[in-house]
Parts: structure tokens; sequence; C-alpha cells
């Protein structure tokens, strides 16, 4: 009787961990970056170009690719970097330290600063809504750089209604977005604006009469009656 061979059951083929991202041990990808939220910024994704942002940086081509895959891995990073940037101000508050009517003010107003001082800002978050949020969904990380905003905000509030200064029907996430578009429109609108009215929303005295008039709206709407 011939004996028969059974053939070992064949494994199932391991999928192959991510490779890490480049080390950027001379800066190279961090000036990339720079230069890219600048380009994008102005440009748009299509607009923009490998060419010019490798001019700008002194790297070469071949150095963005290396990095970033190519121009569409180049933009995500770089709407990634500029969201990551804009929460980063936040770490500095020390609302905890205050009690909650100056936290919120201090909050509202460094809020507004930021736009302020950052178009590039307002206009990546532009031409991202431009493209229907096609390639934010790439980045999956977003939705936790983003989460501490709220955090902040549900802490805050939670505070302002125990010491009886705050309505207690605030929802975070609404007076998040109150106090993102006051603040992006004195921003995004600010040419169309001018030409209209007849001001200059970049000018310093106008700047601070509106931040000031924003605070107090934002102050008035959480504000216990």
């Amino acid at each position: 009787m011939t004996a028969k061979i059974t053939k070992p059951a064949s494994k199932a083929p391991r999928k192959k961990a991510a490779a890490p991202a480049p080390a950027d041990e001379d800066g190279t990808r961090s000036r990339i970056l720079n230069v890219a939220i600048q380009e994008f910024s102005r440009l748009g994704l299509s607009g923009a170009r490998i060419d010019e942002i490798a001019a700008e940086t002194g790297a070469n081509k071949g150095m963005i690719y290396y990095y970033f895959g190519n121009k569409e891995g180049l933009y995500v990073a770089a709407l990634e970097e500029s969201y990551t940037r804009f929460r980063q101000i936040e770490h500095g508050f020390h609302l905890d330290e205050l009690p909650p009517v100056p936290a919120l003010r201090a909050l509202v107003g460094s809020t507004f600063d930021y736009h302020a001082q950052h178009p590039e800002f307002i206009r990546m978050v532009m031409t991202e809504n431009i493209h229907n949020g096609e390639y934010i969904r790439k980045i999956p990380a977003l939705k936790a750089i983003n989460k501490p905003a709220i955090g902040l905000l549900e802490g805050l509030c939670a505070r302002g209604v125990a010491e009886g200064v705050f309505r207690p029907d605030v929802d975070p996430v609404d007076l998040h977005m109150s106090i993102s578009a006051l603040s992006f429109y004195n921003v995004s609108n600010q040419h169309t604006f001018s030409f209209i009215f007849g001001r200059d929303l970049k000018a310093a005295d106008v700047h601070a009469k509106r931040r000031e008039a924003v605070i107090d709206m934002i102050l008035r709407y959480v504000r216990a009656h």
C-alpha cells in the first residue's frame, strides 16, 4: 500500500508593514512643507508646481518625491500640517487656571488672532472645501488632531455651568463652529467686504475693534441669563 502524502497547508501571505515615514534629520521635510503650504494656499492643488516648491526650498524634486510620494501626497501632508499647527496654539492656553469667562475670552481672542495672522490656513481650508473634502478624507489622524478642541470647550462649558455663569444648553461643537465662523469670515471675505463697504479689515484698529465684538458676541451667547 502506497503511503498517502499530505501536502502542508499553505500559509496566507504576510502583509507587509507600512514603511515608516522618512526621517527629517536636516529639516528638509519641514522646509518643503512650509513652502508647500504657501504655494497650495495661493494656487490650489492644480495650480501649484513641484518645480517651484523645489526651487523655493533649495531641495530637488527627488527629495519631495522621497518624502511625499507625489504632488497629491505633498498636498495632503500640507493640509494635515496646517490643521496641526492651528491646534497647537491651544496647548499653551492653560485655561484651567482661569475662571470660565476670562478663559473663554482668551480662547476666542487667540483664535481670532491666529486666523488673521495665518491667512494661508484659511485658504487651505477654502481650497479643500472647493474639492468637497476629497483629500481631507485621506488623513485618518485629522479627527484625532481636532478632537481636543471640542474637549477643551466641553471642560470650559462644564466649569461655567457649575459656577452659574454659562447656560447649561450650550453645545460645545456648535460653540466651536460659531467661534471658527466669526474668525474665519474676517479673513476669507476681507477683500470683497473691504471693497464693498470701504472698511479695511486688515487695518490694526479695525481688527482690534472686530476682535472685541466677536468676543462679546460669543460671551453673550453662552452667558447664563
